[in-house]
């Protein structure tokens, strides 16, 4: 079977960074900022990428690269003989249709509020109806199931045609979409009367107001952030290595995937912190700041219903480039494992997708009494399974396949890593790599448990 790779590096670097950037970074990462003082915390999220981050990135990258494999398999073809290193694979691909159980229905809800902004739903509201709509919309399974469905077909409708046709040329035109929004839209927060005093508690490190919050915990936080940022852990990423090209090494690629991440972290706070404090609303945490502050901000503001809808069409993006990625990695193993076409791939992942975003979508109304994890709901309890669970191990199970005797060796990692034009690991790196970062990962799962 004749195996697709991208056709150029633009597509493969904006097709990566769109499967990092989701909603983590577009919604998560403002609030935690706001949560744990601002400035101190960019700083140390921005260190904590180039420690952690980018060295497991580039561990994920490899073994794709090395194995032109998705994740099963990929190991399969890396692993010594007799080693059960290939039993993480699976995981990974039930990590990938887990994070697409509850990922799909948030989508869902971008499309919904990019609907409703462009229709001038939210004309003339005041802040207790703006708040109604969006437990109204929870309590409407048609609606919420809708707009999954919506984001669930399209999203194998643009998969089914292929690496390059489909998933390649949508997240060109996407993410280029993305960051032009992004920047017309920070332009317009900064420009509002009193943005300068949400820009200066977001950018200026302040260590009072950090050690407010205790500085254990902003570190802890930051340190959370540039961990998740990348969904690394569960081969999403491990998928676009195997489609790379070898001109290039690993570190230079998993540096420019980072920055371009970073950036729409930072500027997703440049949006939403100066609008904020303008319209004197505390960026509070958590799903109600995009769903119940920022609508409530937009439709006081001049021109909201077209802020409104700009800032939701860049969130459906920044959703959307995700759902595909996703996708493409669960085709890719079902290509692989049963020999089957794209096209049948396709449909009968649409449909199990389909089937298995439901619980979620019911989550809130039908099912609104079943709590699972510790007292959580439907969703909460999907995302811990991925988020405090999968994401970690899995990242280990990485590391540790690539710097043990046991697995595919540090050598041999190191040597596909430093493959190519570019920014190469030093070897002196191996004991920080094989004794420092499981510590460090191991600290984040066991944080994560508690």
């Amino acid at each position: 079977m004749h195996r697709e790779n991208f056709r150029s590096r633009l597509g493969f670097l904006l097709v990566s960074a769109g499967c990092a950037i989701g909603i983590g970074n577009v919604w998560r990462f403002p609030f935690v900022a706001g949560q744990n003082g601002g400035g101190l915390f960019v700083l140390l999220y921005l260190l904590f990428l180039l420690l952690m981050g980018v060295p497991v990135l580039t561990m994920e990258l490899a073994v794709g690269r090395a194995s032109g494999k998705s994740a099963v398999n990929a190991y399969r073809q890396l692993e010594p003989s007799g080693s059960k290193w290939h039993i993480h694979g699976y995981f990974c691909m039930a990590g990938c249709y887990l994070l697409m159980m509850y990922y799909t229905t948030v989508s869902g809800w971008m499309v919904s509020y990019f609907f409703k902004f462009a229709a001038g739903v939210f004309s003339g509201m005041d802040a207790a109806a703006i708040a109604g709509a969006f437990s109204a919309l929870l309590a409407n399974p048609g609606e919420m199931g809708l707009f999954m469905a919506l984001t669930v077909v399209l999203g194998f409708l643009v998969c089914s045609r292929g690496l390059q046709r489909g998933l390649e040329r949508i997240s060109k035109v996407m993410m280029s979409a993305l960051l032009v929004l992004i920047v017309v839209l920070a332009v317009h927060s900064l420009l509002l009367p009193g943005a300068g005093e949400g820009i200066h508690f977001y950018l200026m490190p302040d260590l009072s107001r950090a050690a407010s919050v205790g500085l254990g915990s902003v570190v802890t936080a930051a340190m959370n952030q540039a961990f998740f940022t990348l969904s690394l852990g569960i081969a999403a990423m491990e998928i676009f290595g195997s489609y790379m090209s070898r001109a290039n090494t690993l570190t230079g690629e998993a540096i420019r995937i980072c920055l371009l991440d970073t950036f729409v972290a930072l500027m997703s706070g440049l949006i939403i912190f100066p609008a904020c404090f303008s319209y004197g609303v505390q960026p509070d945490a958590g799903p109600s700041l995009i769903f119940v502050t920022l609508p409530n901000v937009f439709a006081g503001m001049a021109g909201g219903r077209l802020w409104g809808s700009l800032f939701f069409l860049f969130m459906t993006f920044a959703s959307f480039s995700t759902v595909i990625a996703v996708f493409e990695n669960l085709l890719a193993c079902c290509m692989e494992t049963f020999g089957w076409s794209r096209r049948r791939a396709a449909l009968t992942n649409c449909a199990l997708v389909l089937l298995l975003s439901l619980p979620c979508v019911l989550g809130y109304n039908v099912l609104s009494g079943v709590n699972l994890i510790g007292g959580r709901d439907i969703l909460d309890s999907e995302d811990f399974l991925v988020s405090n669970l999968l994401l970690p191990i899995g990242s280990l199970c990485y590391l540790l396949f690539c710097v043990s005797r046991r697995g595919w060796g540090f050598d041999r990692y190191l040597e596909e890593a430093n493959t190519g034009e570019g920014l190469r690991l030093p070897r002196w790196l191996k004991p920080y790599f094989r004794f420092v970062l499981p510590l460090l990962i191991l600290f984040i799962l066991i944080r994560g448990l508690m």
